[in-house]
């Protein structure tokens, strides 16, 4: 069966030389304690299609690994990169059109600057959509500052994959005594799924109702709370949120939710009844996560064939246009 991994990531020599040369709390030595990951992300040819090849993986939908990302970095210098990223990245998908589609960065932190790269990188570069990281400088997409990037998106037919971050500083202090918590064994999660509520909470998709957005790591675990994450709007409560529908009737309308980096079959079908098979997509977040056992996973995965097309290919070829 055809597999078609939604989350995989890539790095650039002059991006990772830049961001291994910044100074804490932006930058990160990481890459240099990891050679061979490094070496996997700066691989955007026959390197990779060969780890593909392996383990009968397709096609990859790939987007910017930030450590930092940059979101993060001063506007002027956000805006650099995510040209020269997105530039080199455009150039790989073009030599490899069977085997690679692409993910923008863009400036977040400047949203009209943001909407214009995301709008050459879409018709000018064949970018098929852009990953955006789970806050901009501390701040969260729900402020209406930023709505321009959706609606754009929206406009472009462009999904976006909204990717974890280390949490916001409002969040940091819960972590501070136990610092590994803050990255996937808690931390990213927390992040992404508080993210995402707010997003629902204010009205984003009610506005942008076409807008379709993609959360790796099995939904960032919100399939699971189905029930509780309707507590408010269910009940006459003065605070219950003003919109149009149930939040997790937006999680089966506007999100598609993949499978990296979480490969447990009990998450996985608990997912699959809650969402629908119409909803759930491969993923191996590549290189960190190894392809051969995001495969094994999958394709263990006691689900009927006709949704196990829908999982493995069919809902990114819809999702993207392929």
């Amino acid at each position: 069966m055809k597999l078609i991994d939604l989350e995989a990531h890539f790095l650039t020599h002059d991006f990772a030389e830049y961001v291994s040369n910044m100074d804490p709390p932006l930058g990160t030595k990481g890459q240099r304690r990891a050679p061979d990951m490094l070496e996997k992300l700066l691989n955007l040819g026959e390197g990779r299609i060969k780890d593909m090849d392996q383990a009968g993986i397709d096609m990859q939908v790939l987007s910017l690994f930030q450590p930092p990302h940059i979101q993060r970095f001063e506007p002027s210098d956000a805006k650099i990169w995510a040209r020269k990223t997105n530039d080199a990245l455009s150039a790989a998908v073009k030599k490899y059109p069977d085997r690679f589609v692409g993910l923008a960065a863009v400036p977040a932190q400047s949203p009209g600057e943001a909407v214009e790269e995301l709008e050459r990188a879409v018709k000018d570069l064949g970018l098929k959509g852009l990953c955006l990281m789970s806050n901009v400088r501390e701040e969260y997409y729900d402020n209406q500052k930023y709505w321009a990037i959706f609606e754009k998106a929206e406009e472009l037919d462009a999904p976006v994959y909204l990717h974890p971050a280390s949490p916001s500083a409002a969040m940091a202090n819960a972590y501070a005594d136990y610092r590994a918590l803050m990255g996937p064994p808690h931390g990213f999660s927390a992040e992404v799924s508080l993210h995402v509520m707010r997003l629902i909470y204010s009205g984003l998709f009610d506005r942008f109702p076409r807008l379709q957005m993609i959360l790796g790591h099995m939904g960032e675990g919100l399939p699971f709370w189905e029930p509780r994450l309707d507590f408010a709007w269910l009940r006459t409560m003065a605070d219950k949120p003003e919109i149009k529908k149930k939040p997790s009737d937006y999680l089966k309308t506007n999100f598609t939710i993949t499978t990296s980096g979480m490969f447990f079959q009990p998450a996985l079908i608990c997912s699959y009844l809650s969402l629908g098979a119409e909803r759930v997509a491969f993923g191996v977040d590549y290189p960190p996560e190894k392809n051969e056992l995001a495969v094994e996973f999958i394709r263990n995965a006691p689900i009927c064939n006709s949704d196990m097309e829908k999982i493995c290919h069919a809902n990114a070829e819809a999702l993207f246009k392929l």
